[in-house]
């Protein structure tokens, strides 16, 4: 199938993500909408199996493969398309950029992770679960593995149903007499392993493993023998996660131990109330746990001297089908060095990664390699192969590239080797690029002390590492520490490399974005301009480095209030994007966009309208019609047709973006929550007052919630509800809400926000 590179003519294979016991995952492109996915296929039916069984899984296949495309949730992975080519089954899903939490716990060196992002993911996976148990649909395989963190911050739960479609065609695990695959042990619910029939309360216990071991870096039974794991799951109590990890918050504990309660009526009801007391946790102390099952004997561990007979006793009275089991994939330990780069097309299981992206096991020190030029040239390949991927995009694969080599050049080199740090600069880069400014950090201030200190405060690569801190420093929204990293880095630049360097220009780019980040508009605007005329005069007029500055100015002049050259600008930056990159570069349509914007803001709504079409064709076209950036498209068309007071027009679409911004981001999401606003002022435009009120408030809501009642748009959104409540003629309540946000606003002026 992987010869024809094309399945059903439309699906162009690309490259092997992952190979495992069900099959293949390939990174492929959908020819029809012009969009990544992520192809699995699925292993083909072997002779052994009979012509009406293979038309039974295949009937099987189709039903599980739509049961898991009609999941319509940011907390699940979706699924496109399935069907079968040259007997073989697949699936097409949508491509994720992230970890899963298998490899999040190890690039943490088995660590746990930090307590404010389990509970982030722990919110997160509870409302993709209470999601499918409402759609009557359980994973039953549960698993770090299988649960993915984006990029930006996204929790993804993967594998939904087609664990199962694998483990009933035969593909890994044995079944049940019930027809129940089984998980991974360690993730095992008691009822998984007595072989009982299981509902959703068993993905809690499922949940609760996962919840464990990433709050404490293990799993609750960390033991390396699978008849110890499974008799552990259904007979010994979990030792309470803050005795491994003070620093847990005792409600979160206490949520942790009710879901793995032995007994599943003892568990909470549903994921949707551990939800509710995961966020009742966040916002207050007080915390009421359910209760957990009481303590049962613990049966001996292997080693430490049970007899035989309480051994054979021990299996006995486990189902058949766990004879010879092993213990599988754990989050943490050597065996996960083998899980995907990635795991990028959001599925996950036992995969075979292809050598040139697969992790490196690092010898005990005792074994150090010696530095042969033989490992030095192999080394340096490697390296290189890094930078490739990382010129094509796939920061993730580098990254995955770059720490291994930087391991091996550290065992080999030394910590302090220019070789070692080049590595661990790219580590920085790659991790700046996949949303974790943070860690980029910590690995350029590494780079950056080192370098200082063997090659001088001034050396170009000094220099290069400061200013990749100054970047991430803005990522991180800390401008003044940016800013004054940058200044720094500029003075040196310029005296070492004069100022028409390219790598000079790149800190003053940089300098001058940072500016205007601080509301230094004036001069963001004057050091872009110069910035854009030295590079069109060193790099050219069309390089995508001069445009990107040029892009720069047309944003600062918007800024600034002066929208007729700011359109004149993003026209010049599109069309030469346009022809230098192609017209379908995400560069090209976002210059696009800003033209469209440009045209609103000086009343030529008549022009955006026709723009915002034209560009709304074309992203869905190259992006598909859910795309952030064509519903980013749509939403500008949305306002302007309300700027024509085509009210009736603008408030239908409004709600359709909304809607589809609500399914595929999230209720919360800020993109969400723009377009609910929208809803709210076509409502009131067209009178629907008592409408707009609703719209309203779940707007200023849903701010407060996820940023304080004193933040700025959650205190504009109380404002548009006071406006709201005086057309409403309810002039009392709007002038307490409006005293109450000045208040607010007093306040946070007060604290130093």
């Amino acid at each position: 199938m992987a010869d024809t590179r094309l399945i059903q003519g439309r699906y162009r294979l690309l490259d092997l993500i992952g190979r495992g016991g069900m099959g293949e995952v390939w990174r492929a492109r959908d020819e029809s909408l012009g969009r990544r996915v992520a192809v699995k296929c699925l292993k083909p039916l072997g002779p052994h199996h009979d012509q009406s069984f293979t038309r039974i899984l295949r009937e099987r296949f189709r039903r599980e493969a739509r049961v898991a495309a009609a999941l319509q949730h940011r907390g699940v992975t979706v699924v496109h398309d399935f069907g079968e080519s040259d007997g073989v089954l697949y699936l097409v899903m949508e491509l994720l950029e992230g970890r899963n939490l298998s490899q999040l716990l190890e690039e943490n060196r088995h660590h746990p992770l930090p307590v404010a992002d389990v509970l982030d993911i722990a919110d997160q996976v509870a409302s993709a679960l209470a999601y499918t148990h409402q759609q009557g649909i359980v994973h039953r395989d549960l698993k770090p593995a299988n649960i993915m963190r984006l990029t930006d911050g996204t929790v993804k739960i993967c594998d939904f149903g087609i664990a199962r479609l694998g483990h009933d065609i035969g593909f890994t695990a044995r079944l049940t007499g019930t027809g129940i695959a089984m998980g991974t042990p360690h993730y095992m619910s008691p009822e998984q392993i007595s072989g009982a029939p299981v509902d959703q309360r068993s993905d809690l216990y499922s949940f609760g493993c996962v919840l464990y071991e990433i709050a404490t870096g293990a799993p609750p039974f960390d033991l390396d023998d699978a008849w110890a794991v499974l008799v552990s799951h259904r007979d010994t109590p979990p030792e309470p996660p803050r005795s491994h990890r003070s620093e847990l918050p005792g409600y979160f504990e206490r949520i942790i131990l009710d879901l793995l309660a032995k007994e599943p009526e003892q568990r909470p009801d549903d994921a949707r109330e551990v939800g509710r007391r995961i966020s009742a946790g966040r916002a207050a102390p007080g915390y009421v746990p359910t209760v957990v099952s009481a303590s049962l004997r613990r049966p001996p561990a292997p080693g430490t001297g049970a007899r035989p007979e309480a051994v054979s006793s021990r299996e006995s009275r486990l189902p058949s089908w766990t004879r010879g089991m092993t213990t599988g994939h754990k989050a943490t330990g050597a065996e996960l060095r083998d899980t995907p780069p990635d795991a990028a097309a959001g599925l996950t299981g036992d995969w075979i990664v292809r050598p040139e992206t697969g992790r490196v096991q690092e010898p005990p020190p005792t074994e150090r390699p010696t530095a042969s030029p033989e490992l030095v040239t192999a080394l340096t390949g490697r390296h290189n192969a890094g930078l490739s991927l990382g010129r094509l995009g796939r920061w993730t694969e580098a990254g995955e590239v770059h720490r291994a080599v930087a391991a091996e050049r550290e065992h080999a080199l030394g910590p302090d080797h220019p070789d070692t740090l080049a590595s661990r600069y790219e580590v920085g880069f790659t991790l700046s690029r996949t949303g974790r400014p943070a860690d980029a950090l910590r690995e350029y201030a590494h780079v950056a002390e080192a370098r200082g200190r063997l090659l001088g405060a001034d050396h170009p690569d000094t220099l290069a590492a400061r200013q990749e801190m100054g970047f991430v420093l803005g990522q991180l929204g800390r401008h003044f520490d940016a800013h004054q990293v940058y200044s720094s880095v500029l003075a040196a630049r310029q005296q070492v490399m004069g100022p028409d360097h390219p790598d000079t220009l790149r800190c003053r780019h940089n300098l001058a974005f940072n500016l205007s980040r601080l509301g230094r508009l004036e001069d963001s605007y004057r050091m872009a301009c110069e910035v854009a005329a030295a590079r069109a005069r060193v790099l050219g007029p069309a390089h995508p480095d001069t445009l990107v500055t040029r892009y720069e100015v047309a944003y600062a002049l918007g800024q600034l209030g002066r929208w007729p050259e700011a359109l004149e600008a993003y026209r010049e930056v599109a069309q030469a994007r346009a022809e230098a990159l192609g017209p379908d570069h995400p560069d090209t349509l976002a210059a696009r966009y800003e033209v469209g914007i440009s045209l609103g803001r000086l009343g030529r709504s008549a022009q955006a309208l026709e723009l915002y079409r034209e560009l709304i064709d074309d992203r869905t076209r190259v992006h598909g019609p859910a795309h952030p950036e064509t519903l980013r498209a749509r939403h500008g068309l949305g306002v302007n047709l309300g700027r024509m007071s085509r009210w009736e027009e603008a408030l239908a679409e409004s709600r359709d973006v909304c809607a589809i911004r609500e399914r595929v981001l999230g209720p919360d999401h800020p993109d969400t929550l723009v377009s609910r606003r929208e809803v709210a002022v076509g409502l009131g435009w067209l009178g629907r007052w008592a409408d707009a009120l609703t719209e309203y408030r779940r707007v200023a809501a849903a701010r407060e919630h996820v940023l304080g009642a004193d933040h700025p748009d959650a205190l504009a959104s109380r404002n548009d509800e006071a406006h709201c409540l005086e057309q409403l003629g309810r002039g009392q309540e709007a002038v307490e809400l409006y005293r109450r946000v000045a208040a607010l606003r007093q306040q946070r002026v007060a604290g130093g926000h």
